[in-house]
């Protein structure tokens, strides 16, 4: 296809059809047969570019070309995130529903900045956070019936960051940014700290505080910190508590660090965005106890709820510290719905102005699945984790570093770092599994992140067969 004459610059309607079906039955046919493929990919630095030609073609190809080469190029230069043997990091969760949503919403093509750009994006976003509060437990104060509300960010890397920003307005003493103070734990996701750069608060008016005997953030310490900062002029405005760290999955006590920070005057941010999934299961939710405390609070469906990155949940009790934080009106937006305030524009709840339709596929995952099956799925990954966690604990070369927490599971091999390091190196070696490591009270860690779309008790417990072989058990 090209623009000469008259012939036609776009696929036609059967085109398009035709090669959307061509699309998904190579999608369908890659997830039937992922397990077949290596987790890891094989390439070296610089094979996929040295693959792909030159200069961008100057006329179209045939759209066949196109899934040839995700054959060709880009299928082996992947790092298999949807293989049932992926326990590396946090999951990164996907679904047909949820593909198929994003597939509309990518259609669909609107930018959802205003409610007026499109009404439907807008309140269906409104409508399914409000879902999962009711879903997870999550409390009444973060509904949009009240001053509060939910909006989705495409991270908790940005949601922490808005939180942050909501944080200093509230504090309104721009002229005084100098002698604000933050509280994260050390053992706190780095988007923590690299959000609080961006918002302009330096490296030394950023507070990490020691972690007790379970890696959580320690009240003594915490409390010493705003003692002392307080004494010396600073002003506590930043508090964040994590349910769910990403080296243990080691959960804070919410409850008594948000009565301190609330005494200080602080902000309270609750990051859960591994662990949040898991409170749509009612056993789980004392892992959030304390957030009726809080400001805000986020967590990741596209982490283990099976929607497809990017759909980061991100509640506020009180939306006018972040949309006055955030909230520049050019006259090319004006519109009379947002004037005479009767909708919420999420343009004013994030940073970037445009904004993707990322509700449209947490809905068609919401509805496909209900929340029994979810509830089913998320069980059925703690009982496993569980299951792996009573082989390491009866393991004669093996040790748990940790208590697990719901489905990750820490060890360690018992003759010390080296011996760990390399039971890590033999098993990503294999190309049949990911593991990712870590280090806790400074020894090397061996993390299993349970939570794959498609990952099952049979997978782990091959997963302990392939450990048990390469340490001739």
């Amino acid at each position: 296809m090209n623009d000469s004459g008259d012939k036609p610059v776009h696929m036609t309607p059967e085109e398009f059809r035709s090669a959307g079906y061509a699309a998904i039955d190579w999608l369908v046919d890659y997830l039937k047969e992922i397990e077949e493929r290596p987790v890891t990919s094989e390439v070296v630095p610089g094979e996929v570019r040295s693959s792909l030609p030159e200069h961008a073609p100057e006329t179209g190809e045939p759209f066949q070309n196109l899934l040839d080469d995700m054959d060709r190029i880009i299928a082996p230069g992947i790092t298999q995130w949807q293989h049932p043997d992926f326990y590396g990091y946090f999951p990164a969760n996907s679904s047909p529903p949820a593909v198929l949503g994003d597939l509309l919403s990518t259609g669909l093509g609107v930018n959802g900045m205003l409610w007026a750009t499109s009404p439907a994006a807008t309140e269906l976003e409104t409508h399914v956070l409000d879902w999962l509060i009711d879903l997870c437990g999550i409390p009444k104060r973060f509904h949009s019936s009240g001053a509060g509300g939910g909006v989705i960010q495409d991270s908790a890397s940005s949601a922490t960051l808005c939180a942050i920003l909501a944080a200093r307005h509230r504090i309104n003493r721009p002229e005084e940014i100098m002698k604000l103070r933050a509280y994260v734990s050390n053992q706190a996701h780095s988007s923590a700290e690299k959000g609080l750069l961006v918002a302009g608060i330096h490296h030394q008016n950023i507070r990490l505080i020691e972690t007790d005997e379970n890696l959580s953030m320690c009240l003594e310490n915490l409390e010493k910190a705003i003692s002392e900062d307080i004494e010396a002029g600073y002003m506590p405005f930043f508090v964040m508590t994590t349910v769910g760290t990403t080296s243990s999955g080691a959960v804070d006590n919410v409850e008594e660090i948000a009565k301190l920070a609330t005494k200080a005057g602080a902000w309270i941010h609750v990051d859960a965005a591994w662990a949040g999934s898991a409170t749509i299961c009612p056993e789980f939710r004392g892992i959030l106890n304390g957030l009726d405390l809080a400001d805000s609070y986020a967590f990741n469906p596209h982490k283990w709820m099976l929607t497809n990155f990017d759909c980061s949940a991100f509640f506020v009790a009180d939306a006018k510290p972040l949309t006055e934080a955030l909230s520049i009106v050019p006259e090319y937006l004006r519109n009379s719905a947002s004037e005479a305030g009767e909708v919420i524009d999420y343009r004013d709840w994030q940073v970037p102005l445009g904004r993707r339709f990322r509700a449209l596929k947490l809905w068609f995952v919401l509805r496909s699945y209900g929340a029994e099956n979810i509830r089913t799925y998320i069980r059925r990954h703690v009982q496993a984790a569980n299951w792996f966690a009573e082989q390491i604990t009866d393991h004669p070369k093996l040790e748990l570093s940790v208590t697990p927490s719901l489905s990750l599971v820490c060890f360690q091999h018992v003759d010390g770092d080296t011996a760990s390091e390399q039971l890590l190196t033999t098993l990503n070696a294999t190309q049949k599994v990911l593991l990712t490591h870590t280090r806790l009270n400074n020894k090397y860690v061996l993390r299993v992140a349970v939570g794959g779309t498609y990952t099952t008790l049979e997978h782990v417990e091959a997963l302990m067969q392939l450990i048990n072989e390469h340490l001739e058990i």
